[in-house]
């Protein structure tokens, strides 16, 4: 740690002008002065961070000449005066953060739109809160709390789409929730406790997918709670202060029936307009049935081959002859959807081809075909890529990118092979796998639910970067009821509440995640530990019973991380689906793990 006064109190004049520097970091040090202007000289700067100092005086403006800089953290000194508005103009900006300091007046208008991070906590800001902000379409993170802020939360704010985590919290905003707010769907986290907003609460709130922490203590809300997603294990300290509210709460006063009648006569007028709209749907589908005849025999013409990059008819050739018509020779691997050959092709290119079992033609199913087009059009660095599908009479098969160091599952089987796969490369794998289906969730459209999250169906490349695959498998099987229940999982990874709904969606992949996260890094499936895991505090675990023993313990570092993503493991583990986060909260939480 440094320690002593700034020369001449300017940072500036202590490490001079560098016209070529684009990192800084003197953060947790114990120095104390000004900045100065000189830094808006380093015009190449892009991360500047002073955290953590007893840095007194204001921002200087010339700090808005940086224009690559990315990064500006001057969090917890006692910076006082106001925002530069040339600050909040930065166009590259995807991270600022002067929480904990002593900034006074209002926000700047103009934030840069490539804002990612935005955290302005614990300072004097007062004023109204821009509505420019709902302009940020890539901030995921935004805390204002601990403010004087005041009025109205602007509507806009619901266009936030990308946010994870909103804290508004000790300010003095008034009103009610913007009904806007339903449109935030990758809210993860959202904390309005000790404001004086009033009215209802919305119900479209309770039923954001990912959402869950809530707090709204300490406001004017009153009428029942509402009761879904995000409400769900909502405690007595996250409402109280809230003397118009009602609702199923220990310690909170119970509804009158007047009030009850509201939330119960309100959805049974929604799903009468729905059921009308749905009659709707389906008589224009009846007709338009009708009119599809001549399409359907163009499709009926034969089988279809020409699914995949190449020429289909001539690829199939290929496959069969290179596997000898799938001898047991070229076999690396079988399952209960079918198993998997490693072919060959002319050009010298090794691809993987898992041959599907008992499935019939259906090269003559045209939604089916669509499917798998779109299937090959998916392109991410953790997907292993699905080049197309040929079929025939005889045969049905997938045709697979090959990584030749295969499954995740045969890896941790092998002492010697485990043990090269270090706490690090563990952690990238898991974070890989969340990215990948964060991504099929989240950034396709339709959304693609996986089905068979399991660790045979995570290869590796030669740097253990984990790649998900068998992603049109199960879609593939969902058509033959028969298999609906092979189709769904792999025993130990399986959803619970698929016993008794027989139906996936993506909070099926999420509990899948959960048990593949706790597998690669214990080693081996956890089965009991499962149980063991959210029966308990994870604090009253010993991390060691969690770990895989061949491995060294981990650094503190590594450590922390560990811890981190067990936490998000067990949110994952929910029984309740309803209760798990979204892959895209996952992706974005594991990212800073």
């Amino acid at each position: 740690m440094l320690t002593g006064p700034i020369p001449k109190r300017n940072l500036s004049e202590m490490f001079g002008i560098y016209p070529v520097l684009d990192f800084i970091d003197l953060s947790n040090n114990k120095f104390f002065g000004t900045l100065s202007s000189n830094w808006g000289k380093c015009k190449i700067l892009k991360t500047l961070v002073v955290a953590k100092n007893n840095i007194t005086g204001g921002i200087p403006p010339e700090i808005g000449n940086l224009t690559q800089l990315h990064k500006l953290d001057l969090s917890s000194n006692y910076l006082s005066g106001e925002m530069p508005r040339e600050v909040g103009k930065l166009a590259s900006m995807l991270k600022l953060d002067l929480h904990d300091n002593q900034l006074t007046g209002g926000i700047p208008q103009d934030m840069g739109v490539l804002m990612e991070f935005l955290d302005l906590s614990t300072n004097s800001l007062n004023g109204t809160l821009p509505e420019l902000l709902g302009d940020l379409k890539h901030l995921f993170h935004m805390n204002l709390s601990n403010n004087v802020l005041s009025k109205k939360i602007p509507f806009q704010i619901g266009k936030l789409t990308q946010l994870s985590e909103l804290d508004l919290s000790q300010n003095l905003f008034t009103g009610e929730i913007p009904s806007e707010f339903q449109n935030l769907q990758s809210l993860g986290t959202l904390d309005l406790s000790q404001n004086k907003l009033s009215g209802l609460i919305p119900k479209a709130l309770a039923e954001l997918p990912g959402l869950l922490h809530i707090n709204l203590s300490f406001n004017n809300f009153e009428g029942p709670i509402p009761s879904g997603r995000a409400f769900v294990n909502l405690t007595l300290e996250e409402v109280k202060g809230n003397e118009g509210l009602c609702g199923n709460i220990t310690g909170l006063r119970a509804c009158e029936r007047k009030e009850l009648v509201l939330i119960i006569v309100l959805p049974l007028l929604g799903s009468f307009i729905l059921l009308g709209a749905l009659f709707g749907v389906l008589r224009l589908r009846d007709r338009r049935k009708q009119n599809s005849g001549v399409e359907d025999t163009e499709v009926n013409k034969g089988g279809l081959f020409a699914i995949c990059a190449y020429d289909g008819k001539a690829l199939y050739k290929e496959i069969v002859r290179s596997t000898e018509e799938f001898s047991e020779t070229y076999c690396i691997g079988k399952g209960g959807c079918g198993s998997v050959y490693k072919a060959q092709l002319p050009s010298g290119e090794v691809v993987a081809v898992k041959r599907l079992h008992n499935i019939p033609n259906v090269a003559k199913d045209r939604s089916f075909l669509n499917e798998i087009r779109a299937l090959t059009e998916i392109k991410h660095r953790n997907i292993v890529k699905l080049f197309g599908f040929c079929s025939n009479a005889q045969h049905s098969i997938l045709v697979y990118d090959y990584l030749e160091k295969g499954s995740l599952a045969k890896i941790l089987s092998i002492e010697e092979e485990a043990k090269e796969l270090d706490w690090q490369k563990r952690l990238n794998i898991i974070k890989g796998v969340a990215h990948a289906l964060s991504y099929m969730h989240h950034d396709c459209s339709p959304p693609i639910v996986h089905r068979d999250i399991s660790s045979n169906n995570i290869l590796l490349d030669p740097e253990c970067e984990g790649h998900v695959s068998d992603f049109g498998t199960a879609k593939f099987l969902r058509r033959d009821s028969s298999n609906w229940s092979s189709l769904a999982g792999t025993y130990g990874y399986v959803a619970p509440e698929f016993a008794y709904t027989m139906k996936v969606n993506e909070k099926c992949d999420v509990y899948s995640f959960g048990v593949l996260t706790m597998e690669v890094i214990k080693g081996k499936h956890p089965g009991d530990l499962i149980a063991n895991l959210m029966s308990s505090k994870l604090e009253e675990i010993e991390l060691k019973d969690l770990l895989d023993q061949r491995l060294l313990y981990p650094n503190q570092q590594i450590e922390k991380s560990l811890i981190s993503i067990l936490k998000l493991a067990r949110e994952c583990l929910h029984v309740d689906p309803q209760c798990r986060p979204t892959m895209l909260i996952i992706s974005r939480l594991i990212t800073t793990c």
